[in-house]
């Protein structure tokens, strides 16, 4: 009875004890929660999901004291695992913009268990949270681009679903719980005033309040991770077996051309190196020094002992990464710090890029690796010493774009305009030197474009301008079908009173038949591979066409490309590849343009597009990429994005991934170089296996 009365006099005074408790958001036995989505299936225990889409749990929660989400969830596929996310949408956002946590709870093929998704709580200091901004993610878990929900205590529906690294999604969920938070002890600089709190970057580029292995605390720090890295280089200086190009040169020889070219051998598709050895392109995106650059505009007091003007590190404010130097232009950012290359020049001195070009090579000959992959810098993979292939983009005269699931990322050009094969060749006769290089592989060109369906390429030339080459074509297809306007206009349920009218109306009609929308796609589609391939063997013969690093397609647009394309490139952000094949009927080599894991255990603020709990689990990710890969016939090779941190404040587009072998001081993550190794040692045996 006494402990009755504390308590109740404890609840009293304190409501945060009285009223702060788990909320049980569903659970299938106690027919709790009412799951809304596509792809699922309804048992007494659980509800089955197949589906990438979001189930969604609707209601009316305040989770204002319940952050840690418990979820009982199996993975139902032996081939794959699965990482679970959460969103959480409020009044305010109505379903558009979720919270999105890059953190994802992970379930392992055929794993049952609970897991838990941590929310992290809201910065407390309004004036704080108010200053953050450039960032995907930032000191107190909040994203420049997703800064919802407003109201965690109006949060209207919980969605779940399956991130996407596995391309089969198959789980099934049995309860899910918001734990209460209300005790949980947030870290320390949530609690700092505004005045304490910034500046929250130091000279270095690190988080200032959290320590973490391997983080700088002086410039001897830096001096000393050179003694420390030779040793480990001379210990390692190379796998055996390899010539000079990084092929095998254990392994069976074809015809020596002097340049890179393909070949599907005893079922497997490969490279075959200058020498004629076989080669597996195992690389890395963006080899740079210029890895960390971060705008300072209405950011300078986020940074501590930024340099002044004529001095020794101000140097630092206009060293330019040459690729995405024109994204800052073009987005108005006037003012940047060059934190990598600053800590390089600290590590190295007068001779930084010197020397930092040279340990590259290095590097990457001791690590297995033997491509420095695209977006890199020039003056390093010029210096011919490991094998590269470069990237360019198209930049003539572009058509609108449709808003929406299927709007691009980048606008797609007029390929019937003059200035696209003009740009083609403007871009090759601006890489002379490496038309004819041995150590080059060849080039993608563009990367990631937003195809959309078949017929997406067709309805964006509709919203062009009567002055567009691809609209004037659309009208020349359209005229040479139906002749008079009339015709078409029966067709289409238009009303256009000429071809004129045609071409001067920006809009996409209900009516538009589906068949001309899918034969002028197909034409688009066709020009723009052709096109390019025909302008890389024009110029640079003995180079391969590497495609335009797909993000996203259709069966279609892969056969259509297959035809022109040396090489078809894809950046897929998933576990592995065990499964991925090509569609039936198209057999060409693949090349992995971008691929990439990260944590938060080391200071920065965002992981990466595919979250691991710590460098351990990323490395192991790595490895278990790499090895899926060497095993699929096709796949001749993987690139990971990026040789460097980003940096930890953002770049031009608030990108600020921690997806480096290195980080912001030029210092290698142990755990992933020790995988790297693993795999790289014995790269060619395994790619040989049966």
């Amino acid at each position: 009875m006494r402990r009755t009365i504390i308590c109740i006099i404890a609840a009293l005074f304190c409501p945060i004890c009285a009223f702060s408790a788990d909320i049980e958001i569903f659970n299938a036995a106690k027919k709790l929660g009412n799951p809304q989505g596509k792809g699922i299936m309804r048992h007494e225990d659980s509800i089955e999901i197949n589906s990438k889409s979001r189930i969604n749990f609707n209601g009316n929660w305040d989770l204002t004291k319940n952050l840690d989400f418990e979820i009982e969830a199996e993975n139902l596929s032996s081939e794959h695992g699965i990482d679970i996310r959460i969103f959480l949408f409020d009044d305010y956002n109505k379903n558009d913009n979720p919270n999105v946590p890059f953190i994802s709870a992970r379930l392992n093929p055929k794993e049952s268990k609970t897991v838990t998704i941590s929310f992290p709580s809201p910065c407390p200091d309004k004036q704080i949270a108010e200053k953050m901004q450039l960032m995907r993610t930032d000191p107190f878990g909040d994203s420049d681009r997703f800064k919802n929900p407003k109201d965690l205590s109006k949060i209207k529906t919980i969605s779940v679903f399956s991130a996407w690294t596995a391309p089969d999604p198959h789980f099934k969920i049995k309860r899910i719980v918001a734990k209460d938070t209300s005790n949980r002890k947030d870290p320390p600089w949530y609690s700092l005033k505004e005045n304490d709190f910034f500046p929250f970057i130091d000279k270095y580029g690190q988080f200032k309040f959290k320590d973490w292995p391997g983080k700088i605390h002086s410039d001897a720090d830096i001096k000393a991770a050179i003694e420390t890295e030779e040793e480990d280089l001379k210990a390692h200086p190379s796998p055996e077996g390899l010539n000079k190009y990084g092929g095998w040169e254990k392994g069976p020889k074809f015809e020596a051309t002097g340049h890179f070219y393909v070949k599907k051998v005893n079922g497997k598709w490969w490279m075959i190196d200058p020498s004629g050895a076989l080669f597996w392109s195992h690389g890395v995106v963006r080899v740079t020094p210029s890895s960390a650059i971060t705008p300072l505009d209405g950011r300078e007091f986020y940074f501590e002992g930024l340099p002044a003007e004529g001095s020794e590190f101000a140097v630092f404010y206009r060293t330019k990464d040459k690729l995405l130097a024109p994204y800052y232009t073009k987005r108005g950012i006037k003012k940047t710090y060059d934190f990598s290359a600053a800590n390089i020049y600290r590590k190295y001195g007068a001779k930084w890029r010197e020397k930092y070009a040279d340990s590259a090579h290095r590097r990457l000959r001791s690590w297995g690796l033997n491509t420095i992959a695209n977006s890199s810098d020039e003056s390093i993979f010029m210096m011919r010493r490991t094998p590269y292939i470069d990237r360019f983009e198209l930049k003539p005269p572009e058509v609108p774009a449709l808003s929406g699931a299927e709007g691009p990322w980048w606008p797609f050009p007029d390929v019937f305009s003059k200035e696209f094969e003009k740009s083609i060749e403007n871009n090759l006769l601006a890489r002379k030197g490496q038309l004819n290089d041995p150590w080059c592989l060849g080039f993608f060109v563009d990367n990631e474009i937003r195809w959309g369906s078949p017929t997406t390429l067709a309805k964006n030339t509709l919203l062009s301008s009567a002055e567009s080459a691809s609209k004037k074509t659309f009208s020349e297809r359209l005229k040479s079908k139906y002749g008079d306007i009339s015709k078409l206009n029966a067709a289409w349920g238009t009303a256009y009173s000429s071809w004129n009218d045609f071409l001067a109306k920006c809009e996409v009609p209900k009516g538009a038949n589906e068949n001309d929308l899918l034969a002028f796609n197909r034409e688009i589609t066709e020009n723009y591979f052709k096109k390019i391939r025909d302008g890389i063997k024009k110029f640079a013969p003995n180079k391969l066409y590497m495609g335009c690093r797909f993000a996203g397609s259709n069966t279609k647009l892969i056969e259509i490309g297959a035809k022109y394309c040396d090489v078809i490139s894809y950046n897929i952000y998933r576990d592995e590849l065990k499964n991925f094949e090509l569609p039936k009927g198209v057999d060409k080599p693949v090349m992995i343009g971008e691929f990439h894991f990260g944590s938060t255990d080391r200071g920065l603020f965002h992981p990466s597009l595919i979250y691991r709990i710590n460098q351990r689990a990323r490395a192991q990710s790595y490895y278990d990429y790499v090895h899926s890969a060497l095993k699929n016939p096709y796949v001749i090779g993987t690139h990971w994005h990026q040789f460097s941190d980003q940096a930890t404040t953002g770049r031009f587009d608030g990108e600020n991934f921690q997806v480096g072998f290195t980080d912001v001081s030029d210092k290698p993550y142990p755990e992933t170089i020790e995988k790297i190794r693993e795999i790289g040692y014995k790269l060619y045996d395994t790619r040989w296996e049966k």
